[in-house]
């Protein structure tokens, strides 16, 4: 059953995650807005608990047959034209976020095993346990500044709606079984009002009121139609839950692209991510290429379109140079700035375009409000 009135008012919660156990990680800002924590997306939208008071809560068994299967890299029949894209996000992805994604492997075993059998006892797929990783690297003591704890990243007011105690005592959104369990109802009712994983992925970071609008707007509910009217930050959440639900279940589909080796397997109990990484491959760029290359160091992201037109310069040789660009413009980077690769004679002309290039992208670049 959908819910009605459905359409929420969105605030935002950010992540303030210090250390996991004994090991901690870098935590930076990007513009006043967004934590992560490595290279972990964790920016949320907060679904306030008056809004959700007439919204039927699913129970186990009533939904599985209608459930479409969560959207991996590679499956084109999901995809379509996206799919040569989508897979070369997940690559990039991949080697940007390797530190994190393994330290979450080694961490995972128990906490995955819990959430699967939490997850498919309330007939959600067993994938949706990777968003727990994107919003908290499974630290299940993750504090907000607006307050949402815990692994799943819940509002005490949503929390306490899906059945959770919330206290001075208590706090259930740090249990993982019961936060699990509360992040599958919620999931499930996400589901019946968008039919759509992805678009359950978008509403739980962005507030589906956000998602709805974006529906409204265009008549689809294909989250490649509507992901412009889509807050940035929205968009990498989505894409970064892609990634990292196909590094962890399938990594053998994609291996073989080129900067992963073929012999790597994820399943290898002696393998793992770092391997990987430390394997390496050839340089992507020929000695020419690299020796008519400059490096640019920008904190903020620059239009690519917008930089070949001022610049003169083949948008392709832009994105052939920068190929994990992407991470950068969604704020799924490992770092606060990225190593732009501009030819070398085109250096003076950037510094003098950079001011306009700056303002012109920070319009486009900008979370849309509607």
């Amino acid at each position: 059953m959908h819910c009605k009135g459905f359409l929420l008012a969105i605030s935002l919660s950010f992540i303030s995650i210090t250390s996991y156990g004994q090991r901690t990680l870098p935590i930076r800002r990007d513009g006043g807005q967004v934590l992560r924590v490595d290279t972990i997306v964790i920016k949320k939208g907060v679904t306030p608990a008056s809004e959700l008071a007439n919204c039927s809560i699913p129970k186990g068994g009533n939904l599985v047959n209608g459930y479409k299967p969560i959207p991996l890299a590679g499956q084109k029949s999901y995809f379509g034209d996206m799919d040569e894209y989508v897979t070369s996000f997940v690559r990039q992805y991949f080697m940007a976020h390797n530190k994190t994604l393994n330290f979450v492997q080694d961490k995972s075993p128990s906490s995955f095993s819990l959430m699967d059998n939490v997850l498919l006892k309330n007939d959600i797929p067993k994938e949706l346990k990777y968003l727990a990783v994107i919003e908290s690297a499974l630290n299940y003591n993750a504090v907000s500044n607006a307050g949402a704890v815990g692994p799943w990243q819940f509002m005490e007011s949503t929390a306490k709606l899906m059945g959770l105690t919330v206290n001075k005592k208590r706090d259930d959104r740090k249990d993982l079984y019961k936060s699990t369990g509360a992040a599958a109802k919620y999931l499930g009712i996400l589901y019946n009002q968008l039919n759509d994983w992805l678009l359950v992925i978008a509403a739980y970071n962005s507030g589906p009121g956000v998602v709805q609008r974006a529906i409204d707007r265009t008549g689809s509910r294909n989250f490649w139609d509507i992901k412009k009217y889509l807050p940035r930050e929205t968009q990498g959440h989505v894409l970064a839950f892609i990634a990292t639900a196909t590094i962890f279940e399938n990594l053998s589909k994609f291996i073989g692209l080129g900067d992963i080796p073929e012999n790597f397997r994820f399943d290898n109990p002696k393998g793992s991510l770092t391997d990987a990484k430390k394997a390496g491959a050839p340089s992507p760029f020929t000695p020419e290429e690299l020796k008519n290359m400059s490096i640019i160091h920008i904190t903020e992201p620059l239009s690519l379109e917008l930089m070949a037109m001022d610049l003169g310069v083949d948008k392709k040789l832009l994105i052939k140079w920068n190929p994990d660009y992407d991470l950068f413009i969604y704020n799924t980077y490992p770092s606060k700035d990225y190593a732009l690769r501009i030819p070398k004679d085109k250096v003076d002309l950037f510094i003098q375009k950079k001011p306009s290039l700056e303002k012109r992208s920070k319009q486009i670049y900008s979370d849309m409000v509607m």
